[in-house]
């Protein structure tokens, strides 16, 4: 758990070994598979890379769970092998599953394909209207599970209720935080049971490797720990360095990408060729309210629709200069790209028109480069 130092403090010195080794002040690569034997009495506690327990992965744990105010955290070898491991772990053959209607496309892919063929149902229900919730609870119902800001129309559902309705009712909430970062939100707080992260995006920082971290309380991490050793979704100790590395940077990082969204979201939504813009920190976002009530900042992901429709969105998508057109996020540099065709293609089109994401949605994730030359960029390219 947090030891009552600052976030940025945190950031910084969280989980640092002590003695630092060889008096090394940055962590060291252990890039070693296998261990010395030191008389461990289980599996899990053998000493090996695939059993996510080196130095690397020791260090990272310790600093993201004091980052979430979790007991405990695990990293993986990417975002989808931590909420594929998360959800593996809480549910079984017969259970059920509730989840917010706006899910990222390779979780919602997940839940109604694989978890269906393993005999797991879910029920999506729409994360503002707290009413309906229970009215979808079986008797098989184990797992609640959220987003903190959905993919890509940056909805933020009625996290605080959901958090209790779960408690209530002894159900496992789940959150995917990637959008918001401990920077702008710490689900724990709030009463959620464990946290996920895509830490290929914010928290590493630098498009440069993937990687996924589960947060919670001791005995949950434990049970999807344990999973991750027999699924393999191990981290390799050189990315686990770069995560650690790029951590450290993550306040000043999430909150000049808040800034910059700010501005950004702000000029889409005087222009005469945007139809609509999707970015809480607007006071025309529907969950605004919630959001300025729920978050430290507003996120660096925000989503708009072009006039014209998918051919303009595509006209635009490739005349950015600056915004580099790929999918991820999070990174130091802007990008763009479309929805329909990178992050949620596999969703079926009618699906994805009936969940408000138009074939000529744009997102954006807004960098670290002057907010000014962003705006410029987009101004030529919708010109």
């Amino acid at each position: 758990m947090g030891d009552g130092r600052k976030l940025d403090t945190q950031l910084i010195h969280a989980g640092e070994p002590s003695p630092r080794p060889m008096g090394a002040v940055t962590m060291p690569v252990f890039q070693s598979a296998t261990y010395e034997y030191g008389g461990e009495g289980e599996y899990d506690a053998l000493r090996y890379l695939r059993l996510n327990n080196t130095p690397n992965h020791a260090a990272l744990h310790t600093k993201l769970a004091a980052l979430e105010n979790a007991e405990a955290a695990l990293v993986t070898s990417s975002g989808m092998s931590a909420i594929t491991t998360a959800l593996l772990a809480t549910l079984s053959p017969g259970d059920h599953l509730l989840a917010q209607r706006t899910l990222y496309g390779g979780t919602h892919d997940f839940v109604t394909q694989t978890l269906a063929r393993l005999g797991i149902d879910c029920t999506f229900v729409d994360g503002n209207d707290p009413a309906s919730w229970a009215d979808a609870v079986t008797e098989t119902t184990r797992v609640f599970y959220l987003e903190a800001m959905t993919n890509p129309l940056l909805e933020v559902a009625d996290l605080r209720a959901a958090a209790q309705f779960a408690r209530a009712r002894g159900l496992v909430s789940m959150i995917d935080a990637t959008f918001a970062t401990p920077v702008v939100f710490r689900p724990i707080d709030v009463g959620f049971d464990l946290v996920l992260h895509s830490a290929t995006k914010y928290l590493n920082g630098h498009s440069d490797i993937c990687a996924g971290v589960v947060a919670g309380s001791a005995e949950r991490v434990t049970e999807a720990r344990r999973l991750l050793n027999h699924l393999g979704g191990t981290l390799d100790p050189h990315a686990c360095f770069l995560l650690q590395r790029g951590l450290k940077t993550l306040g000043v990082r999430v909150r000049q990408q808040c800034a910059n969204a700010l501005l950004v979201a702000s000029f889409l939504a005087e222009h005469p060729a945007v139809e609509r813009v999707a970015y809480p920190g607007l006071a025309t976002h529907p969950d605004h309210a919630r959001a300025k009530a729920l978050f430290d900042g507003y996120g660096g992901m925000l989503s708009f629709e072009v006039r014209g429709g998918s051919d303009a969105a595509e006209r635009v998508s490739h005349a950015t200069q600056l915004f580099v057109n790929a999918p991820s996020l999070g990174g130091a540099e802007s990008l763009i790209t479309l929805p329909a065709k990178t992050s949620h293609v596999g969703l079926d089109a009618d699906l994805r028109r009936e969940l408000g994401i138009a074939d000529g949605l744009l997102r954006l994730s807004v960098g670290l480069e002057h907010a000014d030359d962003l705006i410029a960029d987009l101004r030529a390219a919708l010109g």
